[in-house]
């Protein structure tokens, strides 16, 4: 992408940079790890230890535009050496405001503490044992074939169905989520194209967890569902079933979305290199840091917003109140200040869980243990039963000329389709 004027593409709106954004990343990083960019004024954040530095202050920074960044923009102007008074009065009025990820202390202090309640360590190791299964459900559905889409023949149902029994949906209700929720390919988050975001993309959600918590609020089981019904907040308050619903639902897009596209990376990455491929199949123990090395190399969120309430100053660069930043999660794992040659994947890398695609800070991504074994427990089973796992080159194209179409937005990095075949095991 040598010939491309980046001081000219619009990240944003254009789709130039959707197949590779990586070397704009590096001309901004050059250029400053914390520079403005030229159409949304928004300035982008690029290396690892500014990102680190805005992530680790939520009394400076903001995450009222964690989601929505420069779109639609602020209600009002942002006039002042401190508009924390604004962003109170008017952060409601923002698209997702009743998100977790947009929510400053001490309400995402309170709603975080709802959610952990959800995602306790003993709930996590039945939800992962319950995993192998769902793996192998999918699997069976397209072994016989000998080919599959990674993203719509498993990694959608997949991780739909792991979240779904975590949080205890009926299993009658699975194929009305899978309808619903399935198919949507990540274009309703941070979509590249001028469509106007919706306020409360997770309203069928919404209606759905509110029928189960109300329900199981009046008739109590033994379940998960009267679990997350009967959750409090840390002052021991039971919550309106609507605050419930929210991090629930959040929870249940939110971790889809993400895990398809760590799913999709991990299996190019395998596919495309037989002999990393058969490491992995013979030495499982490099499993683990195999996951987090695919983490830091396609980061599943390309980066996150904040807001400045006050001035402030990041990376030696002043900046005034009511600035917006994107902290570059993508840019970031590929700091070479931080990870060595960070364009190559490396499963010799040592300090790979030092990645940034789970944030950092009071907003680190709750479901990133969640994440980690479903990608742990996905290339496990898929070595157990799939050999000789290669790109379709039907699909694709053939090595040294494949065609990858990737989402178009400028919050998700990842793949539409990823079509493999294999040997049954």
């Amino acid at each position: 992408m040598t010939d491309v004027d980046f001081d000219a593409v619009d990240f944003f709106r254009g789709d130039e940079l959707i197949p590779d954004p990586y070397p704009y990343f590096q001309h901004l990083r050059d250029r400053c790890p914390v520079t403005r960019e030229s159409h949304h004024d928004v300035v982008m954040v690029t290396g690892y230890d500014e990102a680190c530095a805005i992530y680790a202050d939520a009394e400076t920074w903001s995450s009222c535009n964690a989601v929505t960044g420069p779109f639609p923009g602020f209600p009002v102007p942002l006039e002042g050496d401190d508009i924390t008074a604004l962003i109170e009065k008017h952060r409601d009025e923002l698209p997702m405001s009743d998100q977790l990820p947009t929510m400053d202390p001490p309400k995402h202090r309170d709603h975080r503490a709802l959610l952990m309640r959800l995602l306790t360590p003993a709930r996590l190791r039945e939800n992962e044992d319950a995993m192998w299964k769902l793996a192998d459900k999918q699997i069976d559905e397209f072994i016989e074939r000998g080919s599959f889409d990674v993203i719509a023949d498993f990694a959608q149902p997949f991780t739909m169905l792991v979240i779904a029994e975590l949080l205890g949906v009926p299993e009658e209700d699975y194929d009305t989520f899978r309808e619903h929720l399935q198919g949507r390919g990540g274009s309703a988050v941070g979509s590249s194209q001028k469509d106007e975001m919706q306020h409360s993309p997770l309203q069928y959600l919404y209606d759905r967890f509110t029928e189960y918590v109300e329900e199981r609020r009046r008739e109590p089981r033994q379940d998960v569902l009267t679990g997350m019904a009967m959750a409090t907040f840390p002052d021991g308050s039971l919550p309106e079933p609507i605050d419930v619903v929210r991090v629930a639902a959040n929870l249940f897009a939110a971790g889809q979305e993400t895990t398809v596209r760590l799913i999709s990376t991990a299996l190019l990455i395998l596919a495309e290199q037989p002999d990393l491929q058969d490491l992995i199949r013979n030495e499982r123990d490099r499993i683990p840091n195999f996951v987090e090395e695919a983490l830091r190399y396609e980061s599943p969120v390309k980066g996150d917003f904040r807001l400045s309430r006050v001035p402030t100053s990041v990376g030696g660069v002043d900046l005034p109140a009511g600035t917006t930043v994107m902290v570059v999660n993508g840019a970031a794992n590929r700091d070479p200040r931080k990870f060595d040659s960070p364009d190559v994947f490396s499963l010799e890398r040592g300090n790979s869980r030092q990645h940034l695609s789970f944030g950092r800070g009071i907003h680190t991504c709750p479901g990133g243990p969640l994440a980690r074994a479903e990608g742990r427990v996905t290339i496990e089973r898929f070595m157990d039963r799939l050999g000789d796992i290669r790109i379709s080159a039907a699909a694709h194209g053939p090595a040294g000329a494949r065609r990858f179409e990737y989402l178009p937005t400028y919050i998700l990095r990842g793949l539409r389709t990823l079509e493999l075949e294999f040997t049954a095991l």
